[in-house]
């Protein structure tokens, strides 16, 4: 996680080499601060890469969780095909960074957006630029754009979905790409979907509505194939809790075809966390479709919460309640209040087990409200260990984050690059 990358992040770390060795949990650095642990996220990112590699998978890493390029091309040198965004405003930021592959895994909207990913395509002439399309009106946007470009055709991924955006028949799906086929300036990809947006009032229902899913995109896939006999395609899925079915209903189908490649976009996976993942790995692990060397893949016990949020107590008004210099500016909070682990005192761990003591009731702009109980005696100037629920939300509000070691010592220092 150490690579320089031009043009992102190179300067914040070399302003911080004053923090370099210095230890959030003592209080040595100003704080709320945010930290990734480099030990437990080498290890997710190498798990999860086996795993992928097991099945077949391949994985471009969804970026728009760090918005760090450093892990972005950290990833790619593990082995990551490429990097998927969300948006062109992500994508400049990568490619500016040097990412050759990019993956736009949403719909860009009309002509005027079209125009703007042809001008970023034939500025970075060098690099291959993946997007989706889910309807004719967005082929044809991208076909009008892309008629005046310098470069090679653009190749696009149809998109089927439910919930969320995607083509909702195979019907529909084949009039995409028919659309795709007849404009010379693009060139059909592969299939894309997203099934983290599929719903049900009912486990059994959720089962049911991911199935169906799944079976339009399979059945996308083979028009596309039909169409495109010879070429080598896409079947892209894949958020960071349901993994396990796009694997186990897609993997399959690409193996079958023999010229595709499975491409998942899991990016949160890579951090995980005490909140929504980690509920999200339970019913995974429920679910028991994978297995690891022979093993059964359990995610709860494979993937480790990687975030931490540091923040100081800086006053105990009344007993059973502390504040903490940490609030909605500082932490994800859309899914679960940030968890309390640990209470660190002069340096040392003055309670390792502060989640049975402790519980954030509330949150301001800057401040926590702590709930405390039993023999837990908060004092100012304890600095307050936190996991955190929902990496994406909780990235997006920090300009810069700390990368720890073994020791919890600062390593690095890296910039996000969000709105």
């Amino acid at each position: 996680m150490s690579q320089q990358v031009p043009g992102s992040t190179a300067g914040v770390e070399k302003d911080g080499a004053l923090y370099m060795g210095l230890r959030p949990a003592s209080g040595e650095v100003a704080l709320p601060a945010l930290t990734v642990d480099e030990g437990a996220y080498r290890h997710n990112r190498d798990t999860f890469f086996a795993l992928l590699t097991a099945y077949g998978a391949e994985i471009a890493p969804h970026a728009k969780t760090p918005m760090c390029p450093e892990i972005a091309h950290d990833l790619i040198a593990a082995g990551a095909r490429g990097a998927t965004v969300a948006n062109l405003q992500q994508a400049e930021i990568m490619l500016a960074a040097g990412v050759k592959t990019i993956l736009i895994a949403n719909q860009i909207g009309g002509i005027a957006s079209a125009r703007r990913l042809r001008i970023l395509a034939d500025a970075y002439s060098e690099a291959e630029i993946f997007c989706f399309a889910d309807s004719i009106e967005a082929a044809a946007a991208l076909a009008e754009a892309f008629s005046e470009s310098r470069k090679a055709p653009l190749p696009v991924l149809v998109e089927v979905g439910a919930g969320r955006t995607g083509a909702r028949t195979a019907s529909q799906a084949k009039q995409i790409i028919d659309a795709i086929l007849s404009a010379p300036c693009l060139t059909l990809a592969g299939v894309g979907t997203y099934e983290g947006a599929v719903t049900g009032e009912t486990p059994q229902r959720l089962d049911a509505n991911m199935a169906a899913l799944f079976a339009l995109a399979a059945e996308t896939f083979v028009l596309a194939r039909q169409a495109s006999p010879d070429k080598t395609l896409l079947m892209s899925a894949g958020g960071s809790a349901h993994f396990d079915r796009v694997i186990d209903a897609l993997a399959p189908l690409v193996k079958a075809d023999g010229n595709a490649a499975l491409l998942l976009r899991s990016g949160a996976i890579f951090f995980s966390d005490h909140g929504i993942y980690r509920r999200g790995f339970e019913a995974l692990d429920h679910r028991a479709l994978l297995t690891l060397d022979g093993r059964p893949f359990i995610a709860n016990e494979r993937f480790k919460p990687a975030m931490r949020l540091w923040a100081e107590v800086i006053s105990v008004p009344e007993p059973g309640l502390a504040i903490v210099g940490m609030g909605m500016r500082d932490v994800s909070f859309d899914q679960d209040q940030p968890l309390p682990l640990a209470l660190h005192r002069a340096g040392a761990i003055a309670d390792g087990d502060l989640s049975s003591k402790a519980k954030v009731t509330k949150l301001n702009d800057q401040h926590a409200f702590l709930t405390v109980t039993g023999d837990c005696g908060m004092k100012i100037g304890d600095v307050v260990e936190f996991g955190i629920s929902h990496p994406c939300t909780c990235f997006d509000r920090w300009r810069s984050f700390y990368v720890i070691d073994s020791a919890g010592r600062i390593a690095h220092r890296y910039r996000t690059y969000f709105h």
